[in-house]
């Protein structure tokens, strides 16, 4: 099967890149520096021929600004367009669990729209929505950080190792399009106040954690159940600190 994966170079698309290579899939990455570019479109064409399947894992590279709508934006159009004249089978994309409920978020706005122009286009297609990646928490920090103080929801988080939901995509790209979406969480619930607390202890950072139900979250405000996944959501193996205690960040040299 030869698959394209948009967006393969980051952390998940490297992941997902080296598990369809070693079932014996014919598998590209493309990124800016392979000469793609989702924005513009400059590169998509040749990218992309000869795909049976595109898996979509970029990103916006800002988080609570419009910047991060109209990437989105941008991208998913110029994609859908080269994907039909590439005659592409079948389109998976990475979401975030929570999306469609949190329209305040530019971010989450522009995931939604994301999921709109997919379900519209007439390629078959499967959805995967993902919690937050454990790896994502040093961004919640630091979007969240005033001076010495961080400012937290103490809404629910079921947070997930980021070769989890690379596993979990890999999976569906060979299996026939749901026309319809999945989720993955991980295996534990916690406040995001609490968790971050344990992290930023744990790190020995010089910072203060302060739970406050009014703290945005990428521009929207939380109720406690905001960002949990379905009943039915599958589930990583890992947890918070199995995952810490072999990464980078733990008891990091400050």
């Amino acid at each position: 099967m030869n698959i394209v994966v948009v967006g393969g170079r980051g952390l998940v698309g490297r992941n997902i890149v080296g598990r369809l290579r070693s079932q014996g899939h014919q598998v590209s990455a493309e990124s800016r520096s392979t000469g793609v570019d989702l924005v513009t479109g400059r590169g998509l064409a040749e990218g992309l021929a000869g795909a049976d399947v595109v898996i979509d894992v970029s990103n916006s590279p800002t988080f609570d600004d419009m910047a991060s709508f109209e990437f989105f934006k941008a991208a998913i159009l110029n994609l859908l367009h080269a994907e039909k004249h590439a005659g592409v089978k079948h389109h998976v994309s990475l979401s975030v669990v929570g999306t469609g409920r949190l329209e305040a978020s530019p971010y989450l706005r522009g995931k939604a729209l994301q999921e709109r122009l997919i379900e519209s286009s007439g390629i078959p297609f499967t959805i995967v929505h993902a919690t937050q990646f454990f790896e994502f928490l040093v961004d919640i920090i630091t979007y969240a950080t005033n001076g010495q103080t961080i400012y937290l929801s103490p809404a629910y988080i079921e947070p997930v190792a980021s070769k989890d939901v690379a596993a979990a995509i890999a999976r569906v790209a060979v299996e026939p399009p749901l026309n319809g979406s999945i989720e993955v969480a991980g295996p534990e619930r916690a406040r995001m106040s609490e968790l971050i607390q344990r992290f930023v202890k744990d790190m020995e950072a010089p910072y203060d954690v302060r739970s406050d139900v009014g703290a945005p979250y990428f521009g929207a405000t939380l109720d406690e159940f905001a960002l949990l996944p379905r009943e039915d959501a599958e589930r990583g193996e890992l947890g918070f600190q199995a995952w810490l205690e072999q990464s980078e960040y733990a008891r990091a040299d400050w």
